[in-house]
């Protein structure tokens, strides 16, 4: 098993610390929006994790799948599954908690989310080790728990059709980050630059630096992204990285900000539709009160891509600084999430979830609306997109807030 060390927890320490503070600003419930909305698990409670900064997976069987940033048994997060039961009520089980063997090797603090294989086998990172955990009824929880990667990532990861595992893994050739594969083999997992960033940092990065959200595919095989720094604006770039017979080949498709009212950085991975347009989000910048923006890009019969921004957050009260990926559904609406609204967290609202509607006619402006304002005891400041599932159901996750104080799951049904 290849070795390779990053240090890159600062943040997610930053974020932890927020979360514990922000629980003190939480008042009492208040009015919120419709019998729509449903918390699913809050956490706190004994040895429960605590702080949610990833979305959840879904399985066959409907149960989700998610981690915790801190708390559990150690007091460095968990793995966690939600499974629905009688009653509509839903109950939690811990697979892992963090820190659980001598010297910490299975890491602490995990930011990234998780993957489901077709096997059932999930996939995640701490802070310090990519990691695999496989039904076993003989292991304690009914889960093994392996590191296949002595590298972490903030990000989750997406699998291809052989199980092969694609991320931003490792700092890469020239210390600005990599898009990484890892690969299972008869003597373990071995990681694979796909693309190292900045090969010419004179150029200020101009291909993109620190690639920090997941990936996606498209029909042909080729990957999409997003970095937070470098590119011509130097406040990010969104990438394609291109599969050809020579290997992969690096296509920025945009780089933030272009122009006056774009937003920067992108704060999330890109989202597909079925024409082949790109959709994410921008945490700041845009022609509103400069709190971020969703952007789509479409590629010309050039094969340039033009960008178009979508929505401009004017103020907090309806959501801003959207840090989280969208989702999005058959009939082409978006679903996101953001911090703002109104609301007694600090001042700035607990965060809402917000969809975009298509115009109609394919022409003219898109519709934003708020479907849920967050107020504290519900959840407060989620920083992950929602999962859609095949019924049109959205599943989301809040980094604070809650019954217990220390984030929620919670859904909303259409």
């Amino acid at each position: 098993m290849r070795s390779e060390h990053q240090n890159r927890g600062g943040a997610g320490v930053a974020r932890w610390a927020l979360a514990v503070i922000t629980i003190g600003l939480l008042l009492p419930p208040s009015a919120w929006a419709g019998d729509k909305f449903k918390v699913l698990h809050a956490f706190g409670k004994g040895k429960d994790g605590g702080g949610v900064y990833d979305g959840v997976a879904l399985d066959a069987r409907g149960d989700l799948y998610g981690t915790t940033s801190g708390g559990g048994a150690y007091g460095y997060g968990t793995v966690f599954r939600l499974s629905p039961s009688q009653g509509g009520k839903w109950t939690e089980t811990i697979l892992h908690s963090f820190c659980a063997t001598p010297r910490c090797t299975d890491g602490a603090l995990p930011f990234a989310g998780v993957v489901l294989d077709l096997a059932g086998n999930l996939y995640g990172s701490s802070d310090i080790a990519t990691f695999q955990m496989s039904p076993n009824s003989f292991a304690p929880q009914g889960w093994s728990f392996k590191v296949i990667y002595e590298v972490g990532s903030r990000s989750s990861l997406i699998l291809d059709q052989v199980g092969n595992l694609y991320g931003p893994l490792g700092l890469g050739q020239y210390g600005k980050g990599a898009v990484t594969e890892l690969s299972p083999g008869s003597d373990g997992w071995t990681g694979t630059y796909l693309y190292s960033f900045c090969p010419k940092p004179l150029l200020h990065c101009l291909d993109g630096d620190d690639p920090d959200s997941p990936l996606i595919w498209d029909a042909s095989g080729n990957l999409y992204g997003t970095t937070i720094g470098g590119g011509k604006g130097q406040g990010g770039v969104a990438f394609e990285l291109e599969h050809n017979s020579d290997g992969w080949k690096e296509h920025v498709l945009h780089n933030f900000p272009a122009s006056t009212g774009d937003g920067f950085p992108p704060s999330s991975g890109l989202t597909l539709d079925k024409a082949g347009n790109l959709y994410g989000t921008t945490l700041q910048g845009g022609n509103g009160g400069g709190f971020g923006t969703v952007f789509k890009l479409s590629r010309g019969a050039d094969g340039r891509w033009k960008e178009t921004i979508l929505y401009d957050f004017p103020t907090l009260k309806d959501g801003a600084g959207p840090e989280g990926g969208l989702a999005i559904d058959q009939a082409g609406n978006l679903y996101g999430t953001s911090g703002g609204g109104i609301g007694p967290c600090g001042g700035g609202g607990c965060g809402v979830v917000f969809k975009m509607t298509p115009p109609k006619s394919g022409s003219g402006k898109w519709t934003y609306t708020v479907l849920h304002r967050f107020t504290g005891p519900d959840g407060a400041l989620p920083v992950a997109g929602p999962t859609l599932d095949d019924k049109g159901n959205l599943y989301g996750t809040t980094s604070t807030g809650g019954a217990g104080g220390y984030g929620v799951v919670f859904e909303i049904t259409p």
